[in-house]
């Protein structure tokens, strides 16, 4: 039942005044804003100093570890495998340095258990820096 005989039925279009007026606010706010944060910008000149860097180099222990759980410190190969012989060999390479770098090369291969043994020596020697040697893949 059509109540509406006379009428046609009228297409809907979009009203995009008020989009354009949107947009154009938007880009207004843009536009202020931006000229804003180059203005606040400081010019700063930081001061240089001519003073001689450090003759005191830090003490980097290196530790290996191969694949078969042979440990060697600074290139001497341990003779034994447990976590005490590991503390005193790295307290023999560190002598009177204070607060050594422990640089720890794993092989690939290497048990989890060897590496641990290694960080449980550098605490037990109470050696708090430890950091571990990679190297970057092949890309393959």
């Amino acid at each position: 039942m059509n109540f509406q005989r006379g009428r046609r039925n009228e297409e809907l279009e979009m009203n995009l005044v008020p989009l354009i007026d949107v947009l154009l606010v938007i880009i207004i706010f843009l536009v202020v804003s931006a000229t804003f944060s180059r203005t606040s910008e400081l010019q700063i000149n930081l001061p240089t100093a001519e003073a001689n860097s450090p003759v005191d180099k830090p003490l980097v222990i290196t530790v290996e570890v191969d694949a078969t759980g042979r440990y060697m410190v600074n290139g001497n190969e341990v003779a034994g495998k447990d976590v005490v012989t590991i503390a005193s060999a790295l307290t023999k390479a560190a002598g009177n340095g204070k607060e050594p770098t422990i640089v720890i090369n794993a092989d690939a291969n290497a048990t989890h258990q060897s590496v641990v043994n290694v960080m449980e020596a550098a605490r037990q020697a109470s050696y708090t820096h430890i950091t571990f040697a990679t190297q970057i893949g092949s890309g393959s």
